[in-house]
Parts: C-alpha cells; structure tokens; sequence
C-alpha cells in the first residue's frame, strides 16, 4: 500500500501550486462557452440566404469560414464587437446538420484560432404551383441559329456568375427592387408549353413596361446585356460572391463596370426574352448558388 504524505509546511504547499500551474499553463483547454455564433434566420432551410454572426474569444485579425463546401471571409462590425458574413443552403441541400468551420487569426500570435459549430438545415415548404405558361415557341424548340445564341448566353453566365470578388460591397438590409405586387415566388414549378421546367430561382414583380427597377444594394455592375432567355438583363455584383439578378428589362440605365447604390435606378421594366409578359424577374445568387430574395430582403443586416 502506498503511503502519501504531504507535508504541510509553507515551502511544500508552495511547490504544489506552483506544479499545478505549471501543468495548467502548459495544457491549455479551449472552451466552447468562449464563442458565439449565431445564424439569422433561425431556422435554417434549403434555398435560404442566412447571416452568421460570429463573436471570438479573443481580439481577431481576420475570420473565414467553410460552409457546405463553400469557403468565405467575414467583415469586423466594431459597434457591437462581432465578425458577419452573408452565406446561403443550395436549394438540392438535403435536410440534416452541416458544420460552420472557422479559422481565425488572433492578434499577437501566429497559431491559428479553430472552432466549428453545426447548424440543422430542415426542408423548405416552398408552394407547389404547377404554373401553366406559354411562351413563343423559340423558346422551347429553338432553331440551330437560335441555340448557337442561347449556347453565347450560357458560356457568358458560365463566365461572369460564378466569380468571388474578395471585397464586400453590400452594406446594410437589402431592399426591394420595385414597389409592387408578387406574382411569382422561388421554388415553384413552372412549366413551358407543356414541358417542366427547372424550379423557379427567383421572385416575379407584377409590374408594367417602363416601371423603373432600383439596385437591391450596393455593388458593380458585372453584367448589363442581352441574353437569350433572360433578355435585357443587369448582374450587379456585391462582393463575396453575392449577386442580384434583374431580368426581361426594355431599357438599361447603367453599363458594366458602374458603382451603384442601393435604392439607384439601374434599368427599367419589360417584357424581353423569355417572358409571357411584361414583368421584374429578380435572382440571387451566392457563389453560383441561387437563395430565396425574400428571405434575403427580410434579414436585419449590419
């Protein structure tokens, strides 16, 4: 049997503390409770835009983020002390937990920050409306001049839309891109002279020909052309590989490579391209991925 004795002498009780926080010092123990990281919307769901918030145990110099493959920076907001980055669930994302990894680089030191966070995504209630739409039928059964048009369109979006510009643009909430009245929403099934088509990845504005379309943020015009199905169409960039989409416009107000503001008039409304009628087709995208614009109008952003 063994026999422990500890003296209780001054020198002998100030070894063992000192022993004891050598070992502290020298296994450190990172806590979860030391990192907040939020998401908006709360529920997480398969086509949704969504904000993570972020506060880090200690002073930062930068924070990235792995998200469903996807890798993005975040921005510092000084007033309430926390890092933010807009990311997004892909619309085929099936229902189940996804891990939010993040690295960070703390000032002071060379040896990077880690903690990972997994956030449930559940499936998306989006209205199954089976929309019956006619359409010129050069649209569904386009001739070979046609589809060496269309084959022009998809190598430009192939080009422009799935690019990652490192800066954020967008500063604050999104807004609106016409004052009107909804007459399609995302996710629903449509479908073309009696042939299904690909969900709809965007919202529709009832609106007439000549109504003006106003920026939903701050950004770069990447794109403002003609495309086969979209007709006129303007791509504005918001940095991080966040874009919105105007499509079917009669008239363009701004050209590629302009700053604009949110709010600015960038074009107006119409009926060009693959259109049943004069309407406002706007798409998000967030690299290469389309989300939801309604959710995205609805987030309270730094």
């Amino acid at each position: 049997m063994v026999n422990w004795r500890v003296s209780s002498s001054p020198f002998s009780r100030t070894a063992l503390l000192f022993v004891a926080g050598m070992f502290l010092v020298s296994f450190p123990r990172a806590s979860a409770a030391s990192w907040t990281v939020r998401a908006q919307p709360t529920r997480l769901v398969n086509g949704g835009p969504v904000l993570f918030q972020v506060r880090p145990p200690a002073k930062l110099e930068s924070l990235t983020g792995t998200w469903l493959t996807h890798q993005f920076s975040f921005s510092y907001d000084p007033s309430t002390k926390t890092w933010f980055s807009l990311a997004g669930v892909s619309f085929e994302t099936t229902p189940g937990r996804y891990p939010l990894e993040l690295t960070a680089e703390v000032a002071g030191t060379k040896t990077p920050l880690t903690f990972t966070r997994s956030f449930t995504v559940a499936r998306a209630k989006y209205p199954q409306v089976r929309v019956e739409l006619t359409v010129e039928k050069k649209f569904t059964e386009p001739s070979p001049e046609q589809q060496e048009q269309i084959a022009e369109g998809v190598k430009t979006k192939q080009d422009y839309l799935s690019r990652v510009t490192p800066t954020r643009e967008w500063d604050g909430k999104f807004v609106a891109p016409a004052d009107a009245a909804i007459s399609d929403v995302f996710g629903s099934q449509r479908i073309f002279n009696g042939k299904a088509q690909r969900p709809h990845f965007g919202l529709d504005y009832r609106v007439p020909t000549g109504t003006p379309v106003a920026a939903m943020n701050e950004g770069t015009v990447l794109l403002a052309r003609f495309l086969y199905y979209e007709g006129n169409c303007v791509v504005i960039d918001h940095g991080q590989g966040l874009l919105t989409l105007y499509f079917h416009l009669s008239e363009f107000k701004v050209k590629e490579g302009d700053q604009v503001k949110r709010g600015q008039e960038i074009g107006l409304s119409g009926g060009t391209g693959r259109a049943t009628g004069p309407h406002l087709h706007v798409a998000v995208r967030w690299q290469g991925t389309y989300l939801d614009p309604a959710t995205l109008l609805q987030l309270k952003l730094p």
